[in-house]
């Protein structure tokens, strides 16, 4: 009995292990290091710094002052990028894929990141279906 338990043990921390991650982080941390509030409050990317720092959903977050610190604890998921922070018109397609943190766009008071800026053209094109097939594929697409 001892040793099916520890086999169980072992075979579940395996599985744990394998599973996505649902936050798109980098080296540099969440969503390559870059400030999410910043995309809200100057309309534009900023890369965070290390003294501005906070632990959210399994991942470093990373900000460009103690204020887009503050206000994103106070409401993460007002700030954070739907769908993790990785690409939204990859999600749209059922799939996850890296992002560039200058191809972006604030959608009903939403943040979504791309790709790539050629990504996100498409993803503009038509943006609206992409976002609801994307918020369908989601839950699927993170847990496989």
């Amino acid at each position: 009995m001892k040793t099916f338990a520890s086999t169980f043990l072992f075979l579940a921390s395996i599985i744990a292990f394998a599973q996505k991650s649902p936050i798109y982080s980098t080296k540099d941390g969440a969503i390559k290091g870059y400030d999410p509030v910043a995309y809200f409050v100057k309309g534009e990317p900023v890369k965070g710094i290390a003294a501005y720092t906070l632990k959210w959903k399994e991942a470093d977050w990373y900000f460009s002052s103690q204020e887009n610190l503050e206000t994103f604890k106070a409401n993460p998921e007002k700030y954070a990028p739907q769908f993790g922070g990785f690409c939204a018109f990859g999600v749209s397609k059922g799939s996850l894929y890296k992002i560039e943190p200058d191809a972006w766009k604030i959608v009903g008071g939403k943040l979504y990141l791309n790709y790539s800026k050629g990504i996100q053209k498409k993803w503009e094109a038509d943006q609206t279906n992409f976002i609801k097939q994307a918020e369908i594929n989601w839950p699927k697409v993170i847990d496989n």
